[in-house]
């Protein structure tokens, strides 16, 4: 039996989509480039977008449409003050969590 990742994946999917929206306003595609970049090789947009628009309803994202420099308007996404708390929250909650994991497996030397 294998791990199942997309369970961990969604939540922690959540906490990037909006640290990288909260560094500037940005749409779908380009946020999708940013994860894979990052190491997130297997994430397509058939994730991203379900997840946009789950932090839109949610109150943590607002979304614009923008001329696009190639073709149609785009929808870009901005973080809200709401967001912005949720981000923090999730970053707290990430490092407090990730140092025990660290811990109990071993990669900090002491498991």
């Amino acid at each position: 039996m294998t791990f199942d990742k997309s369970q961990l994946m969604r939540g922690t999917l959540e906490g990037c989509i909006l640290k990288i929206i909260s560094e500037k306003t940005t749409y779908g595609y380009e946020i999708l480039l940013q994860l894979k970049q990052q190491g997130f090789s297997d994430i397509s947009e058939g994730t991203i977008y379900p997840l946009l628009l789950r932090l839109e309803k949610q109150g943590s994202i607002v979304s614009k449409l923008l001329p696009s420099p190639l073709g149609p308007k785009r929808k870009y996404y901005s973080i809200t003050e709401e967001g912005e708390k949720y981000l923090a929250s999730f970053i707290n909650i990430w490092k407090q969590i990730s140092d025990s994991v660290a811990v109990i497996i071993g990669e900090n030397g002491e498991g």
